[in-house]
């Protein structure tokens, strides 16, 4: 295994070779094959670790790739966010539920999905066939004891009230957990087996309901249906690339039935191949799946990879076959695969095309507009966000070529007093905002003070910047960059406070505008009237977009400072107590007020809390001569 890492010491690429010398030379000597000429230029030095075989080499580079994200390593694109879904097996009743998150591991988790809608869909298909419950918490039901709507539809068989047994209802969710795992064949059997019982012991209600669940079932799978039930259990899997973007398509094969079609789109910076971009996938993808299944087909170029089948083949804890189709049904699916690959890519490309012009669009006529020399690149929005004078913050959100560049993204937290002259106006930026709160502005809150406070932080810290290096850490490029255009949420006010702290910005060509929600009036220096865009030009949706999104961030921080100062106890002071022994505290005494009331005797009987720590809890909460 060997890592490049750049100046900073930040992993930039993950490889593995069984000669280290050869592979790592041939970065250097063939870069248009390895990593590409903007690798070479940052490598600033390389480290390797050695192990025993292929199948760990693969399983560690995922491995480093997930803990590092480095960026000319392919990566699935937001790989935090595909939805699951989620069955609760911790619970007398489990749930069966959408989710995007899977870190409880008393939890049973399908997926990775590539679409939410059909999520969601699948969800309420299932509901109807196996009527698990909709109620969230641990404990079914809700408090006037009686069932809800879902019992009266047949959408729910009503645990909450007793009207079926824990191993009845379970038997639903075994059935859940069949259909996920695409054992088809046992579910048409199970009910029909059902529908035939009830029917036998009279119970026709019983039994109309067994077929109708059983007809639901078959109108599902017929339409899924490729191929013969002889083709049994596989994943096809065929990948597309174009330049350094790539999309994977996965098509799941249950029984003959195709189960379900996953689309990924991947990050290719190196611009590998398609048996690098399948294998690094295939890796990514199962290591969160929740089936391998025994055969997976891809596409020549991979072959039978024996080091990736030896590593999924441990995962799975049975064997995993790998190989290209040839003929027949298996070769029918693949080039399916295969065409939806390429599809879906071309489809990417035309939208990310079209997402280009309109933002060429809205910035030539933003230039236009407001009579720019050059066209606003860079654009930097500020918004101010309080409630009553308390918890002031302020964001800074900035558009590059017409798009968020969220890594430049900066908050503040505000010092200003009533007067707009408090000891925090001064501050440096991200350095200030660890402060001691806001002095002076509760009660009196003064958005132009405020206002006029942050903006010359900024152009301190633009100042400061101007004379590090780009190599240097204090290098901070969202405050070193010189912004075209900034916007200011608000009217004049705001902009006039706005114009008193960034007079050397205007002396280099830097446009400062304000923009007023009302009627999204936009405020110019100089000009006693406001512009009025119409609210179908391309240029002033791009200001509200800035503008929404400055507003987005900053209410976000408030809402979390406000919320922290809400939560703050006496507790929070305490030597030694982090959150789980705060949690531990309240939960043996039940409120605050009885663990300042406790004696020492009762603080050492806390469990989790030592005699040592105790004892200094009880000399901290009853000091004297103190505030």
């Amino acid at each position: 295994m060997y890592l490049f890492r750049d100046k900073r010491g930040k992993v930039i690429y993950v490889g593995k070779a069984k000669s280290i010398r050869k592979r790592v030379a041939s970065h250097f000597s063939n870069p248009s094959t390895r990593g590409g000429e903007g690798l070479l230029d940052i490598i600033d030095h390389i480290e390797a670790l050695v192990v025993h075989t292929d199948a760990e080499a693969l399983l560690a580079e995922q491995n480093f790739i997930k803990q590092y994200k480095p960026r000319f390593n392919i990566r699935l694109r937001d790989d935090k966010s595909y939805p699951y879904i989620a069955i609760s097996l911790d619970e007398d009743f489990p749930r069966v539920y959408f989710t995007r998150e899977r870190h409880r591991r008393d939890r049973a988790y399908f997926g990775p999905y590539s679409n939410a809608k059909r999520v969601r869909s699948t969800l309420d298909v299932l509901g109807k066939v196996f009527m698990f419950r909709s109620c969230e918490g641990p404990e079914p039901g809700r408090r006037s004891g009686s069932p809800c709507l879902d019992y009266y539809i047949k959408r729910c068989e009503a645990p909450c009230v007793g009207y079926v047994s824990k191993d009845e209802y379970r038997r639903g969710i075994d059935g859940v957990v069949d259909f996920l795992s695409g054992r088809y064949r046992t579910i048409e059997r199970e009910l029909e087996e059902s529908m035939r019982q009830a029917a036998s012991e009279q119970r026709f209600e019983d039994a109309a309901r067994d077929r109708n669940r059983l007809r639901a079932v078959h109108s599902l799978l017929e339409r899924q249906r490729v191929a013969n039930q002889s083709v049994g259990t596989l994943d096809a899997i065929a990948v597309a690339v174009h330049e350094n973007e790539a999309n994977a398509q996965v098509f799941q094969v249950r029984d003959g039935v195709l189960s379900d079609r996953q689309s990924f789109y991947l990050d290719n910076e190196a611009g590998g191949g398609i048996a690098d971009v399948a294998e690094a996938f295939i890796l990514q993808y199962y290591a969160s799946a929740m089936m391998i299944p025994p055969l997976l087909i891809v596409q020549r170029e991979l072959g039978a990879a024996p080091a990736l089948a030896q590593a999924l083949t441990a995962r799975r804890d049975g064997s995993v076959e790998i190989r290209a189709a040839e003929r027949g049904d298996k070769r029918r699916i693949l080039e399916l695969a295969e065409r939806n690959a390429k599809l879906a890519l071309d489809q990417e490309r035309l939208r990310s095309e079209r997402r280009r012009q309109q933002r060429v669009e809205a910035l030539d006529g933003l230039q236009a507009a407001l009579g720019l020399d050059t066209i606003p690149l860079r654009i930097e929005c500020f918004d101010i966000s309080t409630l009553m004078g308390t918890n002031t913050v302020a964001s800074m959100v900035v558009f590059e070529g017409g798009a968020p560049k969220k890594s430049d993204y900066r908050r503040f937290k505000v010092f200003q007093s009533g007067d707009g002259n408090g000891a925090g106006a001064g501050g440096n930026g991200a350095a200030a905002d660890r402060g001691n709160g806001d002095r002076g502005s509760i009660g009196n809150p003064d958005d132009f003070a405020a206002m006029e406070e942050v903006l010359g932080r900024r152009l301190r810290r633009w100042e400061r910047q101007r004379d590090v290096s780009p190599h240097d850490k204090d290098y901070d490029p969202s405050f070193a960059a010189l912004p075209n255009v900034i916007v200011i949420d608000g009217g004049k006010g705001q902009l006039s406070a706005g114009l008193k702290a960034l007079g050397p910005f205007r002396e280099r060509g830097v446009v400062v505008i304000s923009l007023a929600k009302r009627i999204e009036e936009v405020f110019i220096p100089g000009r006693d009237e406001p512009l009025l865009l119409a609210h179908d030009t391309p240029e002033l949706q791009l200001l509200q977009r800035v503008r929404d999104e400055a507003h987005r961030f900053a209410i976000t921080h408030h809402r979390i400072r406000r919320d922290r100062a809400m939560t703050a106890s006496i507790l929070d002071e305490l030597p030694g107590v982090g959150p789980a022994r705060k949690r531990a505290l309240l939960t043996h005494f039940g409120s605050p007020e009885a663990v300042l009331n406790a004696s020492r005797e009762e603080l050492e009987a806390v469990p989790g809390l030592s005699g040592k720590l105790a004892r200094d809890v009880y000399r901290e909460l009853h000091r004297t001569g103190t505030v």
